[in-house]
């Protein structure tokens, strides 16, 4: 469902109404997360407000050729904001204002020019959160936000915020959203947005068109992948129309690797390993992998979409790395015969786009077994998936039985399950789209 008119005003009227400004991608950022993030910042900064975009991560050096990348920031400010407050009333000047800390006691000493301060004149007060709205770009859930989130968990409950994604698996959290899961990016959502407002769209400079666009091709894959729409390829045009920098996107995500990252996609495609039964096709990168390769886990970003998703007959593709703080993610493709954000969510809560989702596991003593259990659960809910949906097309090609007091026709009529039966139109039954290898795996890719 895509955000109403009602939503998009409200959005609106939020950044009007509010002068400092947070924004947010996800955890171990993505090109469509930062540049959506990156967007929002130089654009409500020429709307004259006090913006912050923090990274939640390490910030990705592959991205530094994004526009605004030197202005992230890695940590917020401090919540709490404690004053004290003197009433100058009578006439009273001050001539010096210092502090000594001693004794686990801060003491301020105020020295007056003229006057003298009573005790009674003294107030002292909360100074309040340091933003007025937070926004949220391109991630599902709170905790995507990572240690941002678990350590601030009390600014996200005291400061309102604004939700912009286009995950199916958005649990809408926030006072306010932007969810489209029919865009194909973050960056397409917030185009949408952006130009619904004739005087935001007058302030679309190269910059910005450059950010959106770089969503928009990294999270279609250089449009290749079924989420691209219609409305996708018009956005991209629009944007080129802006003076977004194509070639400039295409070289440094496309065309500029580190040795290490080869390296280490050569490694994962040794590792490939296939139950054609099952049709699952994965590949494992430990943290001893990394370290051999001197690469960061960060650096398998694209071995699945690029390389592991490509082997045919197989309806899911899954990379699983080991991350550097503990724990390992899981990066899953599918076919259109599995929904792997159903998937990711009913063995290890995770979630995303009916074809392009992941998972994490937090703790474990070995990744190597791990991730065999891993595989296992994934294959019985790949099994749980296409029992439904053939119990599903069984109930769908149900025979019509002859109307009472009329003789039986030769051929039966074979009903919808929609409760259609007896309007005049011929029903047929819906094609057999799960059966393993009958779809073209490489054009059924989502991200």
């Amino acid at each position: 469902m895509t955000p109403s008119t009602s939503d998009l005003s409200a959005a609106t009227k939020a950044i009007a109404d509010n002068q400092r400004l947070l924004i947010i991608p996800h955890a171990n950022v993505d090109p469509d997360g930062l540049g959506s993030a990156l967007a929002c910042y130089l654009l409500f900064q020429a709307l004259g407000k006090d913006v912050t975009v923090v990274c939640p991560d390490t910030l990705p050096e592959s991205l530094r050729f994004l526009p605004g990348f030197s202005n992230l920031t890695e940590d917020l400010q401090e919540a709490q904001q404690f004053v004290i407050t003197i009433n100058l009333k009578d006439g009273v000047e001050v001539d010096k204002l210092r502090y000594a800390v001693e004794d686990h006691k801060v003491n301020i000493i105020v020295v007056p020019k003229k006057g003298k301060v009573q005790p009674q004149d003294i107030s002292l007060g909360d100074g309040g959160k340091p933003y007025d709205l937070i926004v949220a770009v391109d991630t599902a859930d709170l905790p995507l936000f990572g240690s941002l989130y678990a350590e601030h968990v009390d600014l996200f409950t005291g400061v309102p915020v604004l939700n912009i994604d286009h995950h199916i698996s958005n649990t809408r959290y926030g006072q306010l959203q932007l969810i489209d899961p029919t865009a194909a990016s973050a960056t397409e959502v917030l185009y949408s947005w952006f130009t619904q407002n004739p005087g935001w769209r007058e302030l679309l400079t190269e910059d910005i068109a450059t950010l959106l666009l770089t969503g928009l091709i990294t999270d279609t894959r250089s449009f290749q992948n079924p989420n691209t729409t219609p409305r996708s390829l018009e956005i991209a045009a629009e944007l080129l129309d802006f003076g977004a920098r194509q070639q400039e996107i295409i070289q440094n995500i496309y065309k500029t690797k580190p040795l290490s990252t080869l390296k280490i996609w050569g490694r994962a495609l040794n590792r490939i390993q296939m139950d054609a039964k099952a049709g699952i096709v994965w590949s494992l990168v430990s943290r001893d992998d990394l370290a051999e390769m001197g690469a960061t886990s960060k650096e398998t970003h694209g071995i699945l979409d690029e390389l592991i998703s490509t082997i045919p007959n197989a309806d899911v593709h899954v990379l699983f790395t080991e991350l550097e703080e503990g724990g390992l993610k899981a990066s899953m493709r599918s076919s259109s015969a599995i929904d792997v954000s159903a998937l990711a969510g009913q063995t290890y809560g995770g979630g995303g786009h009916p074809q392009a989702a992941g998972f994490r596991v937090a703790a474990f003593e070995n990744f190597d077994l791990q991730v065999i259990e891993c595989v296992q659960k994934l294959k019985q809910g790949m099994e749980t998936q296409r029992a439904a949906a053939e119990q599903s097309r069984s109930q769908q090609q149900i025979p019509v039985p002859p109307s009472a007091g009329t003789s039986s026709p030769s051929k039966n009529t074979v009903a919808s399950g929609t409760g259609a039966e007896g309007d005049g139109k011929k029903q047929t039954p819906k094609k057999d789209t799960g059966s393993l290898g009958a779809t073209d795996v490489v054009k059924e890719l989502t991200d």
